[in-house]
């Protein structure tokens, strides 16, 4: 079977509309108190591969949600108006999250080039997820 588009033509077609952050200019933004790195990883993978420190967690399923004021799901850390830097693994989810963020309206998003295989590969911080623990 052949897709009308498949998953590379979407990304190509987010990229073209989205802004990508540099792993370098990523890493000036790391302290700056205006802008919030957003995970958009499976905790699993952040278990396993740590994050950017400081970074806020939003799983891709749920990032949406989570930045409709008019949602239950609503967090505040997405009103408070700061740049928001999206990444995954590889920069593909990423993509195409950033993509429906601007097409949602929130201002100030981009996402990271490369994801956070480029960032753990430059050597840039890493921080471990901290793993809850099981309840018995």
């Amino acid at each position: 079977m052949k897709l009308k588009l498949g998953y590379q033509d979407l990304i190509a077609q987010a990229m073209a509309t989205i802004e990508t952050l540099p792993l370098n200019q990523a890493q000036q933004l790391l302290d700056e108190s205006n802008t919030v790195f957003v995970d958009i990883r499976d905790v699993r993978e952040l278990e396993r591969e740590g994050m950017i420190p400081g970074a806020f967690h939003a799983p891709r399923g749920m990032l949406e949600f989570w930045v409709d004021p008019d949602s239950p799901y609503y967090k505040p850390i997405f009103g408070e108006g700061k740049r928001l830097v999206l990444y995954c693994a590889s920069a593909w989810r990423s993509a195409l999250a950033t993509e429906q963020l601007q097409k949602m309206g929130i201002p100030g998003v981009c996402h990271l080039e490369g994801g956070f295989t480029a960032w753990k590969k430059a050597e840039l911080p890493v921080a471990e997820k901290n793993v809850k623990p099981h309840s018995s």
